[in-house]
């Protein structure tokens, strides 16, 4: 689907479980040229172009959340679908099997664990404020940006070891490299907060829009 045409915006359905920052992530994406709509439960997702899963907070309060509202089989099958989908912060860490977060059992759309940062103790835990995304090969969500120079946003004391390399698309180093984002077909899910990153994290919305 194009984004020339204000009569054509993609439709994002930005899932509100109840937590997470939604208006700055709302207001990202309808700069960059779509139309977001908040959806509280899963039958309000109707014919969305894509599904947005922003997160922040607990992942064991997600987790009971996302279950009583049905969100988590919604989101199951969505990516089984191979549907649009971005997922943020924790919206990406819930993906994963569990985490050691509340010793939590997530989603388990794909193999592998959450781990809580156990770094030089001069680093700060949480992992918070600006640092540089490399990228793991040519992708188009990376589209006028550059590896290892570009920084975005982060606030997080866990971060994913996917059993799958293949997942991996973004990779940061803070105490040693983690995983910072990744994709699976049309699955992409990041670490850092791109609707808090200014002109990269706005351009890569952008850049997730023009694939729909």
């Amino acid at each position: 689907m194009s984004v020339k045409s204000q009569q054509n915006k993609p439709r994002l359905a930005v899932i509100d479980y109840g937590m997470g920052n939604l208006r700055s992530v709302v207001r990202a994406w309808e700069h960059v040229g779509a139309t977001a709509q908040l959806v509280s439960s899963p039958d309000q997702i109707g014919t969305a172009d894509a599904l947005v899963f922003p997160g922040q907070g607990a992942i064991v309060d997600a987790m009971r959340l996302l279950k009583e509202t049905g969100f988590d089989d919604a989101i199951r099958n969505w990516i089984a679908a191979d549907k649009p989908f971005f997922g943020i912060c924790l919206g990406l860490q819930a993906l994963f099997e569990h985490s050691e977060e509340g010793d939590t059992q997530a989603l388990g759309v794909f193999k592998g664990r959450v781990r809580r940062f156990q770094i030089d103790p001069s680093l700060k835990v949480p992992h918070m404020g600006w640092n540089s995304v490399s990228f793991a090969g040519d992708d188009p969500l990376t589209d006028g940006l550059e590896s290892g120079i570009d920084q975005f946003y982060f606030v997080h004391s866990y971060y994913i070891e996917p059993e799958d390399e293949r997942l991996t698309l973004f990779e940061t180093d803070y105490g040693g490299r983690f995983v910072s984002g990744i994709r699976s077909g049309n699955c992409y899910a990041t670490q850092f907060h791109p609707e808090k990153s200014q002109a990269k994290g706005l351009q890569l919305y952008r850049n997730f829009l023009k694939s729909l």
